[in-house]
């Protein structure tokens, strides 16, 4: 697709942010080399930026005239710039080649001031010796994981999983699988049950009581002392189990993503914004495009174990088939199979930060039965309303 190029000056040079690339520095350089070999016209100044110092740079950055022209962000932080009139709005002719339910979740108010980089989707990573000693069907959602979570423990001495439903918005994601996604249904009777079911398994005992603090690496832990049967985590979490628990690595084998009412999977993504005041806006965006291209997508794909997010490099034999005993192919093969169901996928808030305490702190209230369910919803809709 040809993008129409601001007149040749001498100062055509895109300056470009990305967050925490410099493990793949060969692949960036080459990628920008081979860019700049087919646009002589345009250069590319390449800043890694620190993960930790990516969201205070940007917003410092995109405040001043001076701005870079392309920045790698997550959708969040994204989506706050955007709302604040910082970004550079994007015609979506220009995103025919990525996946649409992707394209469909960066959209905010029907327009779209982003371009996808690349995706992850969680799977289910499970202990196989112990769940054939639990005796129990294989889980598809959060209430098959309630069901079993008494025979597994009776069977096995394992808890079934560690939720960590208490990190950032792990909690929302679960909600939104069941359509609750707004301060007018988190007090919903389908929001109540949602909360009643982690409620009645950390009461019962049938998860960790540390599950109410701790995080996913703390899950892991757990799972590679085999004191939890199921993982729900990015194919990337095998590499870790396979290094630091050879024998857990074993016995494990992965299923898809846990669901919700609504049947779709969660994702994550990492995407490409262009600052409203960047001085080579269409230089910019084609080198996103480039960046974004199947051959680089798929290159990409196979050095880091990420999820591309272009269209024709999905439909790529490297997402398509696995060999029976490559369980990181097989995790990947599953992973991307999810991003075609993944809407109504979660849209982040102006307050999202705000939001996540705010159902993080109900989570922990009514899993140690501080007061009703009904009560602390009640509550979380009226201080959710006042964040809107």
């Amino acid at each position: 697709m040809m993008i129409p190029l601001c007149p040749k000056t001498s100062d055509n040079e895109v300056i470009f942010w990305t967050l925490q690339m410099g493990d793949f520095s060969s692949y960036m350089n080459k990628v920008i080399k081979e860019f700049e070999a087919e646009n002589p016209e345009i250069k590319i100044k390449w800043i890694d930026v620190p993960f930790s110092e990516g969201e205070k740079r940007t917003l410092a950055s995109v405040l001043s005239d001076n701005p870079p022209d392309l920045i790698n962000l997550n959708p969040d932080f994204s989506a706050l710039l955007a709302q604040r009139g910082a970004l550079y709005e994007i015609d979506e002719k220009y995103a025919a080649q990525f996946n649409k339910p992707i394209i469909n979740s960066l959209k905010l108010n029907g327009k779209l001031y982003s371009l996808p980089w690349y995706a992850t989707s969680a799977v289910t990573i499970y202990n196989k010796k112990l769940f054939k000693e639990s005796g129990v069907k294989m889980p598809s959602t959060y209430e098959d994981i309630a069901e079993i979570a008494p025979l597994i423990k009776e069977n096995t001495n394992a808890f079934v999983m560690l939720p960590n439903i208490t990190e950032n918005d792990t909690m929302l994601r679960i909600l939104n699988k069941y359509g609750i996604n707004s301060a007018q249904n988190i007090n919903s009777k389908q929001s109540e049950e949602v909360f009643n079911l982690f409620k009645e398994l950390y009461q019962k005992n049938l998860i960790p009581k540390e599950s109410i603090t701790q995080t996913h690496r703390e899950a892991l832990e757990k799972y590679m002392a085999e004191n939890i049967v199921f993982f729900q985590a990015g194919a990337n979490f095998l590499t870790m189990i396979k290094e630091n628990a050879p024998s857990t690595y074993e016995n494990t084998d992965v299923s898809p993503q846990l669901t919700g009412k609504l049947g779709q999977y969660d994702f994550s993504l990492m995407n490409f914004v262009i600052p409203l005041k960047a001085k080579h806006k269409n230089e910019a965006l084609k080198f996103a495009l480039f960046l974004t291209n199947s051959e680089n997508q798929l290159e990409l794909a196979k050095l880091t174990n990420i999820l591309a997010v272009n269209e024709q490099t999905l439909k790529d034999e490297y997402y398509k088939t696995y060999d029976k005993n490559d369980l990181m192919a097989k995790a990947r093969v599953i992973s991307a199979k999810q991003l075609y169901n993944i809407e109504p996928a979660m849209k982040p808030e102006k307050n999202q930060k705000e939001i996540n305490t705010l159902i993080n702190t109900a989570v922990q209230q009514i899993l140690i039965n501080k007061n009703t369910t009904k009560n602390i919803l009640d509550d979380v809709s009226v201080k959710y309303k006042k964040l809107d």
